[in-house]
């Protein structure tokens, strides 16, 4: 794979002006395809035996070919690959697509069949092996092997995908969305979707970009690709699947529990300002309504239907978005109130009845008055009749007089049929020429407005730092003790309690009489690190003899006890930690700690560098957060304190990143207002090597 960081260009491998197809059945297959996608520029098949190929002369070599080819088709078996791969890149190739199977997903042997196919590639950028290809439907250049569903397009969305069956899906879908590039990705041994986003950005006729990811080649280099999008003004949304396990025998914290890869994976698109979809259908509609509209500049929207059935359908399926349903403002109200008969309740979402109905002039007025109060979408719920058995020049009407207002009133526009049935591809198209969105399926349209309305405040919020985790520094783990962790983290500015070690009771008496009672006493040693769990701790003794008995239990547990001065005033408690995830590298977390981590499993995930207002936005969505604000007359909690720490946290982590495994502080206990917070317990895990913190 290319080194993190490096975009090789693709500009001669997407937009070729000469395709070298090279095998049998598969490269015939992609010269039909060329000449049904009115490809006009030039094609030469590279056989050693045939004279011709779909009626094309046909090359005896790579060598023997007119000139270096900007694009080729690798439609043979993947030993020959490597030879003919090898034979390009010295040609001065612009690219190749290499279609084989069995490299890398074959098992070790394939992977090192597939680091000589990279290796033959040298500098010369292809996709796969195990891949597709790509079909560019914008200039009519493709590298597939297979029927598609597209067709030509001035401009439209890009999508990349690492699977060869879902882009062919994708591409039969029948929803008007007017794709200008189809990437499949196969096993990435040259080109990741860092670099594909980098080379689609070149285009300007892409107005949106959308990802179905397994995994990431490279996060550091996506975060850069994503940060270069939202420059270019070209909002990107992803669909990620998958549930990786990887490195979880690395973790035994709580946090490695509670941060699993695909919370951490969403926290790291949203950091960088990818918005994540939750299906093939949602990434469709959003893309699609990306493509007319763009970002959405807020969530108030809109609704209107000549049924109260619609009206209720869509207010119940927006509950629990984050979406609202503004009420019309007084103006738009009451010149609603002129347009419709007394019988209508002026509301949002809007039953306007079907006293207006094919009546153009009546409805035009209407959409336009409720289109005055300002949404950042404006949707008319409209199921058009099935053809020809039935008739559409009433719906037509209804169209043409949304049309028409959004027009008047320069606001952006939807018609969303409640079942993707009842939108015809030819009716969606016609409206999506008209500058409407045309959106299937209410749950499906309703995740598209969300995720265009993230896009939207991704777009205003300023480009994020992603943090790149650098690889460890040593093979084997090393866990500090809590004596020693917390010293590492007080270092960095974090409250701990005032605290000894000792290795028999009447050393514990003597200490515990030193910092003042009441005292909790603590199993210390490398076997105790979920004290918890073992019954290896002991909280609020009050005088000597509550602690002789303790460390009488205790000892056994481990080779010593740590005695600490007990927190007094707490509030709430908190877990706060950092984990190792194997595809974004560390990231942090905060939820609920001490007995109720397992518990309620309520958490947020953070992805370095994470703002001040970021780690408070996660705090006040945790359900603890109302204990913080001082829960039925309770007194509130140090809030600032709390920030305070997972800052001074996310600095120890960084500061630490090429050695830390995982941190875990749980519980943090956040006292009273003004009064702090403190580490009760931590746990600390570095690789082998790192004998300081």
């Amino acid at each position: 794979m290319a080194a993190p960081g490096a975009s090789p260009s693709l500009r001669r491998l997407l937009r070729p002006r000469s395709i070298a197809v090279i095998g049998g059945k598969a490269a015939g297959a992609v010269v039909a395809q060329l000449d049904r996608l009115g490809y006009a520029g030039e094609i030469w098949p590279v056989h050693p035996r045939a004279a011709e190929v779909e009626g094309r002369r046909a090359y005896p070599s790579v060598a023997a070919l007119p000139a270096a080819p900007d694009a080729a088709f690798l439609g043979i078996n993947r030993h020959d690959s490597i030879e003919v791969m090898g034979a390009l890149a010295a040609r001065g190739a612009g690219g190749a697509v290499a279609y084989a199977s069995g490299f890398a997903e074959a098992g070790a042997g394939g992977r090192a069949l597939q680091d000589r196919l990279a290796a033959a590639a040298g500098a010369m950028p292809f996709f796969g092996p195990n891949c597709h290809g790509f079909i560019n439907y914008a200039d009519g250049a493709l590298l597939w092997p297979d029927q598609h569903g597209g067709k030509r397009v001035s401009r439209g969305v890009a999508i990349v995908t690492q699977s060869g069956n879902i882009g062919l899906n994708l591409t039969m879908q029948r929803r008007a969305l007017p794709i200008a590039y189809l990437v499949t990705l196969g096993n990435q041994a040259a080109i990741g979707a860092a670099a594909v986003i980098e080379a689609l950005l070149e285009d300007e006729r892409v107005t949106a970009i959308g990802l179905h990811l397994e995994g990431l080649d490279d996060a550091a280099g996506v975060a850069r690709a994503a940060a270069r999008a939202r420059e270019r003004g070209v909002p990107i949304v992803a669909l990620k699947t998958g549930r990786s396990a990887a490195g979880a025998q690395l973790a035994i914290s709580h946090t490695a529990a509670l941060a699993g890869a695909d919370a951490a994976m969403d926290a790291y698109l949203r950091k960088i300002g990818i918005v994540r979809v939750p299906s093939l259908a949602a990434l469709i509609e959003t893309l699609k309504l990306l493509h007319v509209h763009g970002p959405l500049p807020g969530r108030d929207i809109a609704s209107m239907s000549c049924s109260g059935g619609e009206a209720a359908l869509i207010a119940d399926a927006a509950e629990g978005r984050r979406l609202r349903f503004r009420a019309p403002s007084e103006a738009a109200a009451a010149r609603l109130a002129a347009i419709l008969p007394e019988l209508v309740a002026i509301s949002n979402p809007l039953d306007y009845h079907s006293f207006i109905w094919g009546d153009e002039a009546a409805l035009t007025e209407t959409f336009a008055a409720m289109m005055a109060a300002d949404y950042a979408l404006t949707c008319l719920i409209l199921d058009f009749p099935r053809r020809p058995a039935c008739d559409d020049r009433d719906w037509l009407i209804s169209a043409a007089a949304l049309i028409a207002a959004a027009r008047r009133s320069g606001r952006r526009a939807a018609v969303l049929a409640s079942l993707p049935e009842t939108m015809p591809e030819e009716r969606a198209e016609m409206l999506m020429t008209a500058g409407i969105a045309p959106l299937c399926g209410i749950e499906d349209a309703l995740a598209a407005i969300e995720a265009a309305a993230d896009a939207g405040e991704a777009v205003d919020a300023q480009a994020a730092t992603f943090a790149a985790t650098p690889p460890l520094r040593g093979a084997g783990i090393r866990s500090l003790s809590e004596r020693e962790g917390k010293r590492a983290l007080a270092g960095y500015g974090l409250a701990i309690p005032e605290g000894r070690l000792a290795a028999t009771a009447e050393a514990a008496m003597t200490a515990a009489a030193a910092l003042g009672f009441p005292v909790a006493v603590k199993a210390a040693g490398a076997r105790t690190a979920h004290k918890t769990e073992i019954g290896g701790v002991r909280l609020g003794l009050g005088d000597a003899a509550a602690v002789g008995d303790a460390v009488a239990a205790l000892l056994p547990l481990g080779e010593a006890v740590l005695v600490e001065r007990m927190v007094e005033g707490a509030v709430a408690e908190l877990i706060i930690g950092a984990r190792r995830d194997p595809v974004i590298g560390l990231h942090l977390l905060i939820g609920a700690g001490g007995v109720f981590t397992e518990i309620l499993a309520d958490s947020r995930p953070l992805v370095p560098r994470a703002s001040r207002q970021e780690i408070e936005e996660a705090l006040r969505a945790l359900a603890v957060a109302r204990l913080l604000d001082g829960y039925r007359g309770q007194p509130a909690g140090d809030v600032e304190a709390a920030i305070a720490a997972v800052l001074a946290l996310q600095s120890f982590v960084l500061d630490n990143a090429d050695r830390l495994i995982e941190c875990e502080i749980n519980p943090l206990i956040v006292r009273r207002k003004g009064e702090g917070a403190v580490v009760a317990d931590a746990l600390i895990r570095l690789a082998d090597g790192a004998t300081d913190a």
